[in-house]
């Protein structure tokens, strides 16, 4: 996979800008991470020149990112770059260059996601502990899906004996991608039992009365919703496209693991073991409103009594 260095000028045939082409070229051969064959081509109008320098490696492992990294940081300022305008792009540019803006931009996606979380749950539930617990938990299944992928497409366990399941690297926008869905469906669950919960204990039960009351009255619904999840993420991984088969299972594999350890076990037995601190929320946030957790029923109207047959 060349790297393409793009050098613009008012005249590339120029002796000047040839000249550093060629001193490109031969700075290039002898860093030894770079190889023949070098070519050049040039616009018709002769303002622009394309030099395609192969570099070792496959392109994306790390022998080709620092190979990049020595044509950028280097030999293209030390030779083009200090006479004209110099671009390096290709294959593994490209890929350099969006992992760098995706890594460089996540932690923002996470702040954002995580934050708002917080704050919602904060303002609903009304108690700091709740929302602490709940992210704690939606990251847990999360971080257990990505163990899942990477056991799967790295370290060949379980589905490697699949056709088309090999080894290699998981998609480099994925793990982004399935945070934010995962965390959604994850707030989804558990917003759902907790708001049962909130209805028990508003109703005057125990926490600890509370807790079983939620627990076994979403049950059958999370249940329920988790298995037709975990069935239809799972088609996607006997797809053929690997990035299905990467989606497919880390969503399948988050939902099962999300339904059953996490909202079933976890949840209940930290909520249990927090017991009355789980409503804890500090005086100077009093200000937050009550929202009921429990939906007012209207009387209804009592039918009008029969009259009697004379």
């Amino acid at each position: 996979m060349p790297a393409q260095v793009v050098i613009s000028a008012p005249n590339v045939d120029s002796t000047p800008v040839s000249g550093a082409i060629a001193n490109l070229k031969r700075e290039a051969l002898a860093s030894g991470q770079m190889h023949q064959p070098i070519t050049v081509e040039v616009n018709r109008q002769h303002t622009l020149a394309r030099v395609s320098i192969p570099l070792i490696g496959d392109g994306t492992n790390a022998a080709s990112e620092h190979a990049l990294r020595t044509l950028r940081g280097s030999l293209v300022p030390e030779t083009v770059g200090a006479i004209a305008t110099a671009y390096v792009s290709g294959p593994t540019a490209k890929s350099v260059d969006f992992n760098h803006q995706l890594n460089s931009r996540a932690p923002y996606v996470f702040a954002f996601v995580l934050g708002l979380a917080f704050l919602l749950l904060l303002w609903n539930f009304r108690s700091l502990v709740i929302p602490t617990t709940a992210i704690a938990l939606n990251l847990l299944s999360v971080g257990a899906a990505y163990g899942v992928l990477v056991s799967v497409f790295q370290g060949g366990w379980g589905l490697v004996h699949f056709p088309g399941v090999h080894h290699g690297p998981i998609t480099a926008w994925l793990p982004l991608f399935l945070f934010v869905i995962l965390f959604g469906l994850s707030m989804d669950y558990h917003v759902f039992i907790l708001s049962r919960i909130r209805e028990g204990y508003d109703k005057g039960m125990g926490t600890d009365e509370a807790i079983a009351h939620g627990i076994k009255s979403t049950a059958g619904v999370v249940s329920s919703a988790a298995i037709v999840m975990v069935g239809v993420f799972s088609i996607f991984g006997a797809l053929q496209a690997m990035i299905f088969k990467q989606f497919g299972v880390g969503l399948a594999a988050a939902i099962l693991i999300d339904a059953t350890i996490i909202r079933a076990i976890l949840l209940p037995a930290s909520m249990k073991l927090l017991g009355e601190w789980n409503w804890y929320l500090p005086k100077w946030l009093e200000w937050i409103p009550h929202i009921e957790h429990e939906g007012k029923v209207e009387p209804a109207e009592a039918p009008p009594m029969p009259t009697p047959a004379a």
